[in-house]
């Protein structure tokens, strides 16, 4: 490659990092002068890439927003960052419905020079996660899209939503924003016509459609809190009420605020001193209780259900006979 197309080239992957560069900056970069930048610049707009020139005391030159480059230039830490970044994704689930990142991937690779595409390769499949990947959860792009705009828009919305029992209707929504938890991605807002905070799975959601009109979220919210808290309180089979003694960190450390809500009624100075703290559980299943409170450490009392008492004394037989053991 001659030494002026590899500068022009070089000069394209500046533009396309983003931003207006001014001529000096360009000239200084490029180790040349500024009617030499000038002189690039329309090599490039003589094949077609729109390098807009910006006037004024900060101007410069830019490329068009919204301007698709190919070929896609990205240096070697850029490239691993993307498909690093897509590799994660999918196994946290933090993809949407389809095959996007899987294409996007491929794309990506294919574009890569046979050096840098072997180096990477080399460290995808070397790695390895800690945790399973989960069930795929992936949300439509249209349904994110509309969702997204709705939130930043304050604009209600009409979605066709699948339950947990598989009814399907269509409901009304004040989106305040979305939320991904555990590889799934979740929207919180307010059901208007009920009168009630309401948190929907967007892999459930088959269509959302944008309502005339606008509305007002709440002072202070925070999306994420409302979807953990709402996890906390569902309305599953057992109601668990226990008494711990202990801080609320030292509970916090096996019963998250997306399992368990504690009662703090004492004054802020104390919060970090030890007490009897009410907690509560909303629950499926019982059976994974009488573990997660032994590995607590701290006294506890359970007040209901009577069921869960009995698993936990059947628990604490069990390992009073391995203890006994020779």
């Amino acid at each position: 490659m001659s030494r002026p197309t590899g500068r022009v080239l070089a000069l394209l992957e500046l533009l396309q990092s983003g931003g207006t560069r001014t001529v000096a900056e360009l000239a200084d970069r490029l180790g040349v002068d500024g009617r030499t930048v000038r002189r690039y610049v329309d090599h490039l707009v003589d094949i077609d890439v729109p390098v807009e020139s910006v006037r004024g005391r900060y101007g410069g030159y830019r490329l068009a927003p919204g301007y698709r480059m190919p070929p896609l230039m990205l240096t070697d830490d850029e490239a691993l960052a993307v498909l690093l970044g897509l590799a994660a994704g999918r196994r946290a689930g933090l993809t949407t419905a389809g095959t996007a990142s899987e294409t996007a991937a491929a794309k990506i690779r294919r574009a890569l020079p046979a050096r840098l595409a072997h180096r990477l390769d080399t460290v995808l499949e070397s790695l390895a996660f800690t945790d399973r990947p989960g069930e795929p959860a992936a949300p439509d792009t249209d349904v994110l899209l509309a969702l997204a705009d709705a939130v930043r828009h304050r604009r209600p919305l009409t979605i066709r939503y699948t339950d947990r029992e598989g009814r399907r209707g269509n409901r009304t929504l004040h989106a305040y924003g979305i939320v991904t938890h555990a590889g799934r991605w979740y929207v919180t807002g307010a059901d208007p016509e009920l009168e009630e905070d309401r948190t929907f799975r967007l892999d459930r959601i088959a269509e959302a459609r944008p309502l005339p009109g606008s509305f007002e979220a709440p002072e202070g919210l925070d999306p994420a809190e409302r979807v953990i808290t709402g996890f906390a309180t569902a309305a599953y089979r057992h109601h668990v009420i226990l008494r711990v003694h202990g801080t609320v960190e030292q509970i916090r450390t096996r019963l998250p605020a997306g399992v368990a809500t504690i009662e703090e009624t004492a004054p802020e100075a104390d919060l970090a001193a030890e007490r009897w703290l009410r907690v509560e559980l909303r629950v499926e299943r019982l059976d994974w209780l009488p573990p997660v409170l032994a590995s607590l450490d701290r006294p506890f009392t359970v007040e209901r259900p009577d069921e869960l008492r009995d698993l936990v004394a059947a628990l604490a037989d069990r390992l009073a006979s391995y203890a006994r053991r020779t």
